[in-house]
């Protein structure tokens, strides 16, 4: 069994040209080292996934004594970040993983696509056309246009519905972007360049994975064969 993602951090962003001259906006990340803590099987726990930890430096002493003695089952160092991935069939000639195996970067190097698993920006307390986007009121003088307005009824149902969006915290939540497109891998230095943003601040943790679903590509797709269903029918209402 393979491991199919590992824990990193959010590096930054910046931009770069691919061969055609178009500039692409990509996040650098920092991905891994990671090891692996624990293996879970589906005749043991139930299901099937490896637990890996992310390798920064951490004092032993604040560790807990649980936490030491999980990893010290493994000989893993210790670790600042636990989670568990999925894991996948290894490929044919490739080693099956096993606990205390270092997981790095190059885990990707057949993928296209990942997902990134990360925590939004904190934005404390907001109101609604910050939080929710509403249009506010009119910006006249004398009216207070940001606020939401009226969120009840009168007699009936004499309440305010569950769900009702209103001003409350913002931010700090758990987001997942799918399909990132891999823009390119640095095995030396651990860093994976995704294009698109990424949710969290810099520093920020991150779990990042092989796409579950990636998108199907098209075959020939803006090539000189390439055949544009739109001119095609113009070219045939014409002929007409």
């Amino acid at each position: 069994m393979a491991v199919t993602g590992i824990l990193g951090k959010k590096i930054g962003m910046t931009q770069i040209f691919d061969e055609k001259g178009d500039v692409h906006p990509i996040t650098v990340l920092q991905a891994g080292p990671c090891v692996i803590t624990q293996l879970k099987t589906a005749a043991k726990d139930g299901y099937d996934a490896a637990q890996i930890g992310l390798v920064e430096f951490v004092k032993a002493s604040r560790m807990t004594k649980p936490q030491a003695g999980h990893l010290k089952k493994t000989e893993a160092p210790p670790v600042k970040l636990i989670k568990e991935v999925d894991i996948e069939a290894a490929a044919e000639g490739a080693e099956e993983s096993k606990a205390g195996d270092r997981v790095l970067v190059d885990i990707f190097s057949d993928a296209k696509f990942v997902d990134v698993i990360g925590t939004s920006k904190g934005r404390g307390f907001a109101g609604v056309v910050r939080r929710h986007g509403f249009a506010g009121g009119p910006k006249s003088h004398g009216h207070m246009f940001q606020v939401q307005g009226s969120i009840g009824a009168s007699s009936f149902p004499s309440r305010v519905f569950p769900g009702q969006r209103m001003p409350g915290h913002m931010g700090t939540d758990q987001v997942t972007v799918r399909n990132l497109r891999i823009r390119g891998i640095d095995l030396e230095e651990n860093l994976l360049m995704v294009e698109g943003a990424v949710p969290g601040h810099r520093e920020g943790y991150v779990l990042i994975s092989k796409a579950k679903a990636p998108p199907r590509e098209r075959r020939g797709f803006a090539g000189s064969g390439t055949l544009d269903p739109l001119k095609a029918s113009k070219k045939a209402v014409k002929k007409k």
